[in-house]
């Protein structure tokens, strides 16, 4: 892309940003009880210093709300020059991470902490600036802004109640009546409610700045505390910045296709910006989802957009301050309490029940409102590492009464010495004498649980039971038996074979399908039978409609390495989509209940070598009049041209997606930004996929950025 067309598409997406950063580092510096200029100030060097200097191009780093809680007690602790010389310090600290090269570590932080730690941090903010919304002042502490709420809300409210209800209101309305992104949400309710408050001549509260800004910088001054104390200040914001900013960046990667981040320049960046923000009486800075988000969505290329944002905020506080001392107080509360709100994600909650991870997540928003950040954050990694060793060192156990006189007992899982007293009590509850098969499917075993199964065997045989003992992995039992016990956890491989494999292994069993059934009970569903059990509970939700061949030799979960509930899959004779004009209303209903319904991101149509249907479509060899034949014709391709087999193949797939963009479905989410295709073509001989380029023709995978 041109440097000049980037410049074009990141002016107005720079504008966009601007205006939602105003009020948002106003608010926020009113929340954390600093003066509103440190607010600007640091929305102006995170807008141009880290944005010159960051890893991650399309961020925007500004004052945040996740350090709310924080700053301001660090404020009430220390006043705000001394606040200042915390918050620069705490870059250097972030210099320091990021020249070590420990980016990264902070993504091994549980999600569960981080979002809990967000939503405690939400609730913190929404319950003070509630407060000062409906005419009162915020206490220090939540326990104390929730104890005198009823009284605050059952009080005398005046005009800074209504323009605060007023705010809210068009935050809440405006995206849903406003679909461009030029005018963002909280500029809109800050602007109409200060055009309000002005025309009725309310005396309500206002900003209030510096008349000659430059002037009245605050400049940093030592605490007056000890070195401990200090060093505390220091690390709480320089760790939590870190996070926040770095998991900003990763998900920024996921909203768009240009160069991915480097997270410990971006480290770098962030600590010269909260260095530099520090030294000029500014808040301390991290990467805005919100902003960056939307930097992203108004079209931005580059990181020029993120610099401009900048020098727009700088200009502007020159030059047009008396607008910005018009905006009432209650304004920047409503605006700071949906931002807090906004923060409790009901997305997020919803993922971290299905994975089973919420109790780390409600632990740790409770313990941020309860006590302060830190404890908050320690206690809730401390419930994730006992979640995390519950969850390493548990294993499943089931009996299964006998219908052939033959008592099977199933161990799924990791059995270690800690789940060795469960698998002994249900051995133990076996009838003497009888005949048992122990199906093991681990992915680990220790020599105590390894000692408990091995004495119950003998002693059970000894007393005239038989015990047979199969493995369908690693071979754990078998090696322990050997004295080789001892390797780390391993993987469980996917299973798969053919059904002439299962019947040779029970020869006995004339059914072929039933003999792989029968198969996948005893050995593959203890494994899925959780995951499925999630899905069945929670419906499905594919990313991706798989449009490929009926072909007995292409299975797509195998060659796309996916499970249960990944891919929404149409097969058919040679991969066809009917034209929408065709009237087809098989292939037809499934493609729009995949894009109306569940909502698919992407639909792949993959084609393969020695494909049946495109060669009859090569050499004429089907009737044309017959169901096969009106049914391959329906595929529009023209094989005048195409050369080879593996031509026609990738000619057959690139027709079928022209025939998908026929689709009204289709077009309207691929129009909407919500919708890719994409055309695969696999080599059933090497076992490998390509991309299917309408003008290149086939390509590998890795050859495409």
């Amino acid at each position: 892309m041109s440097v000049l067309k980037a410049f074009r598409q990141d002016v107005p997406a720079s504008v966009v940003v601007f205006l939602i950063a105003i009020p948002l580092s106003l608010g926020i510096a009113a929340a954390s009880g600093a003066p509103l200029m440190s607010g600007l100030i640091a929305a102006v060097v995170g807008g141009v210093v880290v944005g010159f200097l960051g890893g991650a191009p399309l961020q925007v780093s500004g004052p945040a709300a996740g350090l709310t809680v924080i700053v301001a007690g660090t404020i009430a602790t220390h006043g705000f020059a001394a606040t200042a010389a915390i918050v620069a310090m705490a870059g250097l600290i972030q210099i320091l991470l990021g020249a070590a090269r420990l980016g990264r570590a902070a993504l091994a932080l549980s999600p569960a902490v981080v979002h809990g730690m967000l939503a405690g941090i939400g609730l913190v903010i929404a319950l003070s600036q509630v407060h000062v919304l409906l005419g009162g002042d915020a206490q220090s502490e939540a326990w104390k802004n929730l104890r005198d709420l009823p009284a605050q809300i059952i009080g005398n409210h005046g005009h800074s109640t209504l323009l605060g209800l007023l705010t809210i209101a068009i935050l809440l309305f405006w995206p849903r009546i406003v679909k461009t992104s030029l005018l963002p949400a909280a500029l809109a309710a800050v602007a109409i409610t200060t055009a309000v408050s002005a025309f009725f001549g309310t005396d309500v509260p206002r900003v209030d700045l510096p008349a000659n800004p430059l002037s009245e910088l605050t400049l940093p001054r030592w605490p007056d505390a000890g070195v401990g104390t200090i060093a505390g200040a220091v690390l709480a914001i320089a760790l939590v910045a870190s996070v926040e900013s770095l998991l900003s960046a990763v998900a920024v990667d996921r909203m768009h296709d240009g160069p991915r981040a480097d997270l410990n320049r971006e480290l770098v960046a962030q600590g010269v910006g909260n260095t530099t923000s520090g030294l000029l009486g500014g808040l301390p800075i991290t990467g805005v989802i919100v902003r960056s988000s939307t930097n992203v969505a108004a079209g931005a290329k580059t990181r020029m957009s993120a610099i401009l944002h900048g020098l727009w905020i700088a200009l502007f506080v020159l030059l047009c301050a008396p607008l910005l001392e018009m905006i009432p107080m209650a304004a920047l509360a409503a605006v700071l309490v949906v931002v807090g709100l906004r923060l409790i994600s009901l997305a997020q909650i919803r993922t971290y029940v299905r994975h089973r991870e919420l109790p780390t997540y409600v632990v740790t928003a409770v313990g941020v409102v309860a006590t302060d950040l830190l404890t908050g954050v320690g206690i809730g990694l401390a419930l994730a590492v006992l979640v995390m060793l519950w969850r390493v060192a548990r294993c499943e156990v089931r009996a299964d009464s006998p219908s052939d006189g033959t008592w099977t007992v199933t161990i799924s899982g990791t059995l270690a010495f800690v789940g060795s007293q469960r698998v002994g009590r249900t051995l133990a509850g076996l009838p003497a004498g009888a005949s048992v098969i122990v199906e093991l499917h681990l992915d680990y075993l220790d020599h105590g649980a390894f000692q408990v199964i091995d004495d119950w065997r003998e002693a059970y045989t000894k007393a005239g039971g038989t015990v047979t003992v199969r493995e369908a992995h690693e071979g754990w039992f078998q090696r322990a038996t050997s004295g080789r016990l001892g390797a780390g956890k391993t993987a469980t491989p996917r299973r798969f074979g053919s059904w002439t494999q299962w019947q040779d292994l029970d020869r006995q069993r004339r059914d072929a399908m039933a003999a792989g059934i029968r198969e996948f009970e005893r050995s593959v569903a203890p494994l899925v039978q959780p995951h499925l059990a999630g899905l069945a509970r929670d419906g499905q939700q594919p990313e991706q409609l798989f449009i490929t061949c009926a072909d007995s030799r292409l299975v797509p979960n195998l060659i796309t390495t996916s499970g249960p509930g990944d891919l929404f899959t149409i097969r058919n004779v040679g991969n066809i989509v009917p034209p929408y004009a065709s009237g087809d209303t098989s292939v037809g209903a499934g493609i729009e209940y995949a894009v109306d319904v569940l909502g698919v991101s992407e639909i792949t149509v993959c084609g393969h070598s020695g494909c049946g249907a495109v060669n009859a479509l090569m050499t004429g060899g089907y009737t044309p009049d017959g169901t096969l034949g009106r049914w391959l014709s329906q595929s529009g391709v023209q094989f005048d041209n195409c050369g080879d087999e593996e031509g026609c193949v990738t000619a057959n797939v690139a027709q079928q997606l022209v025939n998908l963009r026929t689709y009204p479905a289709v077009q309207a989410a691929e129009a909407a930004g919500r919708l890719t295709l994409n055309g695969l073509y696999f080599d059933l001989a090497e076992a490998r996929m390509y991309r299917v380029d309408p003008v290149l023709g086939i390509r590998p995978l890795e050859a495409v950025s």
